[in-house]
């Protein structure tokens, strides 16, 4: 999970700062996807990636960047070097690879390999502990974790055709809950 630059400035000791970050996360309902530390000058830049069930909102990060700045200024994990922080959600282009992020993207329409099939590209109906189902043209395919490889939100303009929702709607579990005039365009909450 953390990594980061190292310079002839001085090193930061990754896993002490994670586990000095991740505290702060989990406090705030969040798990810690990432800990990126580099060099911007004369300062450190430190990318924090948290992200959860109901997304990051601007107030969600502004707090969290408050509570893990005064964890950092509290400590001297980050030495006398000045720094910049800055915490964010995901985003589209994370790949999908636990099963936390699948069930994150419930109703998304996503493009992943499978290993007998190839590629394919479907809507996130539902996803467990085992595996994932896809909505594929209308149809539910379930695949566990293990035949997929790294799953990728596609982004999209526009209105969810109907055929798609309808399809989500159907198999044991009603799916995800997904309004009828569902917008999944480029904005909302970074995922």
């Amino acid at each position: 999970m953390p990594g980061g630059s190292r310079s002839a400035v001085g090193r930061v000791d990754d896993k002490r700062l994670a586990d000095l970050i991740r505290p702060a996360a989990t406090a705030a309902g969040m798990d810690l996807e990432s800990v990126r530390v580099s060099v911007a000058g004369k300062r450190r830049l430190v990318r924090v990636i948290v992200d959860s069930d109901t997304g990051v909102s601007l107030d969600d990060a502004a707090d969290i960047s408050r509570d893990i700045s005064a964890s950092l200024d509290a400590t001297d994990v980050m030495g006398e070097i000045p720094y910049t922080l800055e915490v964010s959600s995901p985003g589209v282009n994370r790949p999908l690879t636990q099963p936390r992020h699948w069930r994150r993207a419930a109703g998304r329409l996503v493009k992943a390999k499978i290993a007998e099939e190839g590629t394919v590209i479907g809507r996130v109906a539902e996803a467990g502990d085992d595996g994932v189902t896809l909505s594929i043209d209308g149809t539910r395919r379930h695949f566990d974790y293990g035949e997929l490889g790294p799953g990728a939100v596609q982004v999209e303009f526009g209105k969810v055709p109907d055929h798609e929702l309808e399809a989500l709607d159907e198999g044991p579990d009603s799916g995800p809950d997904i309004p009828d005039e569902a917008d999944l365009g480029a904005g909302g909450d970074g995922h």
